[in-house]
This record gives C-alpha cells, structure tokens and sequence, in this order.
C-alpha cells in the first residue's frame, strides 16, 4: 500500500488543481478588489457634490430645481448600502446601479445649467470642482471597465466544466454586471466646455 502513496497522492493532487478552486478563489478576489475601486469613485463623487451644489448655490440660486435634483440623487445613492453582498444580490445591484446613473444625469444636467452663468464659470473653486468631477467621472468609466471584466472572468469559471462542480459544492454563484442601454453613454464624463459663451 505505501508504495500506491505517492502515485495516490499525484493524482489527488492533479484532481484538485483541476477542479478549479484555486482559480474560483483568484478570481473571487479579483472581483472584490474591482468592486472596492468601483465604490471608492463613486464615494469620490458624491463627496464632491455638497461642495458643488453650495458653489453654484451662491451664482445660480433660482435655480432651485436641479440643485435639488442633484440633493436628491446623491440622498439616493447614500440610501443603497453598498456592501460586499451587494455584488451577490442582483435586484439590490440593480437599484446601486439606478441610483449612480440617477446622480450622473443630475450632475450632468447641473453642468449644463452652469453654462448660463459667465460668473459661475468663471469661479475658481467652481473650476477646480468641475476638474475634480470629470477626473472622478473618467476613474468611474475605469474602475467600472475593470469590474466588468473580473465579473466576466469569474462568471466564466462558475459556470465551466468542472469548475462549476466545484464551485456548486462550495456555494459560489454567478454575479450581476452593470448593464444598460447605452453603456458607453453613461461612462462618457459629464461634458465640460470652458471656452463656451454663454448665448444672450
């Protein structure tokens, strides 16, 4: 019996390598991480937008309506508590997702507002946010383009032979991915024109 050890063991071992785990793991991994960079710029956002709305509060106070909007949009995305189980839930995914895309029209619709005002535009601290906003909005579009791709390449492998075998005994499932209409739409940064006049 001793001398069929090592040969038994070559071939648990061989089996076990094969089945996928390690890779399930790598992957699962892989997924978090992104899903961390995806949170942390989308929390970079909405730590920007107190500041913002109160700097075109101070030019554009009639403008009631889309300051409120954007108020609005950034109580929703506070609103999805955006925790690891997010990933693992399509329907709560489903509403972190709306609630983003809710806060990139608003903000985007501000921006657009901003035009109207020569003063505003010209504000310094109203600059620097608007840099600071179309930085955050590209590491968005990254960050998101990263996540989509470690969510493919672990749904892959949870749903290959034998992988799958593995990672049904161990409970792993496939993940949601942000989907919409137009992807490339909502990952375009908000349009920011500093050379624009304003028409009269």
């Amino acid at each position: 019996m001793r001398r069929f050890l090592p040969a038994l063991l070559l071939i648990a071992a061989s089996l076990l390598s094969g089945c996928g785990y390690n890779a399930l793991q790598r992957q699962d991994e892989q997924v978090k991480a992104a899903w961390s960079e995806v949170l942390n710029q989308y929390q970079r956002r909405a730590d920007l937008v107190p500041n913002l709305v109160s700097t075109v509060k101070g030019y554009a106070s009639h403008e009631r309506e889309v300051l409120e909007a954007v108020t609005q949009a950034r109580a929703s995305v506070g609103s999805v508590q955006a925790t690891p189980q997010l990933m693992d839930d399509p329907q709560a995914f489903a509403r972190f997702q709306a609630a983003q895309a809710q806060m990139t029209g608003a903000l985007s619709h501000l921006l657009a507002v901003s035009e109207n005002y020569p003063n505003l535009k010209a504000d310094a601290a109203f600059r620097d946010l608007q840099a600071q906003l179309e930085g955050t909005e590209n590491r968005i579009a990254v960050a998101r383009m990263r996540y989509i791709a470690a969510v493919q390449d672990y749904n892959n492998i949870v749903r290959q032979f034998p992988s799958n075998l593995t990672a049904k005994a161990f409970g792993y499932q496939v993940r949601p991915n942000f989907t919409v209409d137009n992807e490339r739409a909502i990952a375009a940064p908000p349009k920011v024109d500093f050379g624009a006049q304003p028409s009269h």
